[in-house]
């Protein structure tokens, strides 16, 4: 394994297309590890509708940068006391949605420092019960992602005002709200390191105190990150302009995450549609859509048109029966 740093840049627009650039330019046989931390920021998922997530007045007054990442997953909030952790390694279905096998180190360093902490649900990190980490992946070609954010020192009043929790997320009938279902690693250790001295147990328990090579990125490598960034992730395009215009809205909540479809029916016909939510999914959802495209709004039809499509490799643990659930 390589270990690449970039703790100089709290740019998340910078920091995101350097773990884009990393995937396909950076010892491309060799499995990676790298850490970023962002001055405050929103961190989008790739089928989020932007404008549902965030608390737009509270973001603009202060200042937060709004950014997507290419995961799918949930909105998370970014600040200085929040360390970000990435694995790059080859792709298999062995290594996609195994979230354990990418969170292990990191609980292992937790309990070793005296915090209980464990994976839990599909994709979190806990201790006693609050969320102090959340784990998302992609993949691209035949390489993979998994990355995930560690509240260590955050401030946690601030991803209350700046996200917005939907209604079915919540747990409980009454509301609770986002400052009880998460704390920062700090609340459970006595005398705390710095958050840096926290990433080298980090970087130790990985490499288990074994020898390991450093890449660190050459200007040329810098430039291309920085034309990456100005393509994607600087643009309103890619981190906001991706709501459609509807006139039928399905959502649900299944064991793999939240779905959402925007769909434009006329005459009995799908002429748009546009999947959203926090699912994760190994393939990007397009070849879904225009799969339905001028398809008759009726299930035998949509069934007909999704003919051939490996549904769980698009939407996590679902089936095409349930997708058409979903839709009609």
């Amino acid at each position: 394994m390589l270990f690449v740093d970039n703790l100089n840049n709290p740019d998340p627009r910078m920091n995101l297309a350097f773990e884009e650039y990393a995937i396909s330019n950076i010892a491309p046989d060799e499995e990676i590890l790298l850490f970023y931390i962002n001055e405050p920021s929103i961190i989008i998922g790739r089928n989020q509708i932007t404008i549902q997530e965030i608390n737009i007045d509270y973001v603009n007054e202060h200042g937060i940068h709004v950014v997507r990442r290419l995961s799918g997953g949930g909105a998370v909030y970014h600040d200085l006391g929040n360390l970000n952790f990435s694995f790059i390694a080859p792709f298999s279905t062995e290594n996609f949605h195994n979230f354990r096998k990418f969170t292990e180190p990191v609980v292992k360093v937790l309990q070793s420092m005296g915090a209980n902490a464990e994976l839990s649900g599909r994709n979190d990190l806990t201790i006693e019960g609050k969320k102090v980490s959340g784990n998302a992946q992609y993949v691209k070609g035949n390489r993979m992602v998994s990355h995930g954010t560690l509240l260590y020192n955050t401030d946690l009043e601030r991803v209350g005002e700046a996200l917005r929790v939907k209604a079915s997320k919540i747990e409980s009938k009454g509301i609770k709200s986002v400052r009880s279902r998460v704390a920062n690693i700090t609340e459970f250790l006595e005398n705390a390191p710095s958050i840096l001295d926290f990433r080298q147990r980090i970087i130790e328990g990985v490499f288990a105190s074994e020898p390991f090579n450093e890449y660190r990125l050459t200007e040329k490598d810098w430039e291309a990150v920085r034309q990456l960034k100005e393509e994607r992730y600087a643009t309103w395009d890619w981190n906001f302009g991706r709501s459609p215009a509807f006139n039928l809205r399905r959502e649900t909540r299944y064991a793999g995450g939240e779905i959402e479809a925007l769909l434009m029916i006329s005459r009995g016909k799908i002429r748009s549609i546009r999947f959203f939510g926090d699912f994760f999914g190994q393939r990007e959802v397009l070849p879904l859509e225009k799969a339905l495209e001028g398809c008759d709004y009726e299930p035998a039809a949509m069934k007909a048109a999704l003919e051939g499509f490996e549904i769980c490799q698009y939407f996590v643990n679902c089936s095409v029966d349930e997708l058409i659930r979903l839709l009609y």
